[in-house]
């Protein structure tokens, strides 16, 4: 009886949010807010209970964000968009949630939300500073059976709905297009330069419905064109136009360096972005853990926190979905690694606390991911967070180095790449030095409140 009720509920949540977005298009911000409040009240946990509540109120104070279900509604093509609503939202909302609370209660600690997957790290593309330069052209891939292992263990043992899919390069595999349309109860981001999604790709994305292309660019046309290759914008925007005319759901990946982060958090970039099509955008900072690694081009304290600036400034005044992966730890409750929140699982099986933090106790090879989840590595990662407490300095790799340090020694983690450690050796000086200039400007701002004006917390 309580499956039937609960199936009911999903079915009518489903309906209720699939007329909102048909109604985003002309419907007041009243009527989406009155919609939401429905979704409020037969949400079956109280994490769902909360998305929907904070959908009401947004659409109660007619944020930027209203503009966005706007620009879904009329610009995103009806499969796309249900899949979008059905995996991303409703799936997690309601089939997932009450599988994450039985995991919960079983091992004492939930279960990640999303795991982040390369299946590969044979890449088209040879950036300076990406990891994947560490890689050949003849590396191994992820198993299919082996990614289906994961896909089915976290989906039905964990509820996890959303994945994110990188490498180097997905689009090389042309199997990966199977898996997507087998989970199609599940969402995929897909990091991805582009240039491989072909028309007859891109056909294939629109009719799965549940894919989502996160493109890479480095900021404007001479910014790409100079670490990507000459025509690099040129080959990157005419895929975002395929994208865009299809109807699909898809967004770009900005990774800033000391030398573009005005340009990547400017209004112009991001009007740019939204021209092409792109619904929502991640930034990432430069990490010095690839393919000769250069602290030069970190970011500086400074322009870490006018980055910090300038995205909150772009998500309160354009309808654009914006993530700041490492300035937006107020929002996560600080870092998202070794299962808070997610993890990492490279090309090779080794299971990773971070997409950046390239040491590894554990391979999905050998083990279930519920038992590396569990294990004292992992455990250690996800106990210390959130440090003392400022949210604002979130990262044990380059904010908390010494937490790092600490988990690589203890748990005899290895490093999954050939210099992959340097971050915590030969390169442990400049990190301490820029975490210190972060916790000088990021612990006063923490202090005086400005992470209240802010993020509303």
């Amino acid at each position: 009886m309580v499956r039937i009720i609960e199936s009911g509920k999903k079915f009518i949540a489903k309906k209720l949010a699939n007329q909102a977005v048909k109604l985003f298009g002309s419907a007041s911000p009243k009527t989406l807010a009155r919609l939401s409040s429905l979704l409020e009240r037969i949400a079956s946990t109280k994490d769902a209970k909360e998305i929907a509540a904070n959908m009401r109120k947004m659409f109660e104070t007619n944020h930027p964000l209203t503009r966005w279900f706007r620009r879904v509604s009329k610009e995103v093509s009806p499969k796309c968009r249900d899949g979008f609503i059905s995996t991303a939202i409703m799936n997690g909302m309601f089939l997932g949630q009450p599988k994450r609370m039985k995991f919960k209660e079983l091992e004492g600690f939930y279960p990640p939300n999303l795991i982040v997957i390369s299946v590969t790290m044979r890449c088209n593309f040879k950036c300076p500073g990406c990891w994947a330069a560490e890689y050949s052209a003849k590396a191994p891939d992820l198993d299919m059976d082996i990614l289906d292992k994961i896909i089915c263990e976290g989906r039905n043992e964990m509820g996890i709905y959303f994945w994110t899919i990188t490498g180097g390069e997905p689009f090389i595999r042309k199997d990966l297009l199977d898996i997507y349309k087998k989970y199609n109860d599940c969402f995929f981001h897909i990091y991805t330069n582009g240039v491989l999604i072909t028309d007859e790709v891109a056909d294939r994305i629109a009719k799965l419905g549940n894919v989502a292309p996160m493109i890479s660019v480095e900021g404007l046309k001479e910014a790409t064109d100079c670490r990507r290759g000459e025509g690099a914008w040129d080959r990157i925007t005419a895929v975002m136009k395929r994208l865009k005319d299809r109807g699909v759901f898809f967004g770009f990946s900005a990774t800033s360096t000391r030398n573009n982060v005005e340009e990547t958090t400017s209004e112009e970039f991001i009007d740019t972005m939204m021209k092409f099509g792109c619904m929502n955008g991640w930034y990432f900072q430069y990490i010095p853990i690839g393919h000769n690694p250069d602290p030069d081009l970190m970011l500086t304290p400074e322009q870490r926190e006018l980055s910090r600036k300038n995205v909150y400034r772009l998500r309160e005044t354009k309808p654009i979905l914006l993530a700041d992966f490492w300035n937006d730890g107020p929002t996560s409750g600080g870092c998202m690694a070794g299962g808070k929140r997610y993890l990492h699982i490279n090309a090779k099986g080794d299971v990773e606390p971070c997409v950046f933090a390239h040491f590894a106790v554990d391979n999905i090879r050998d083990k279930s991911l519920r038992e590396i989840l569990k294990s004292p590595f992992m455990t250690a990662v996800r106990n210390g967070i959130p440090y003392d407490g400022n949210l604002l300095r979130a990262c044990m790799i380059i904010d908390r180095p010494e937490v790092l340090r600490q988990h690589f020694a203890k748990y005899g983690a290895r490093p999954t790449h050939m210099g992959a450690d340097s971050i915590v050796t030969n390169l442990a000086c400049q990190v301490d030095e820029y975490a210190r200039g972060v916790a000088e400007i990021f612990d006063h701002a923490w202090k005086e409140g400005d992470i209240q004006r802010i993020y509303g917390s």
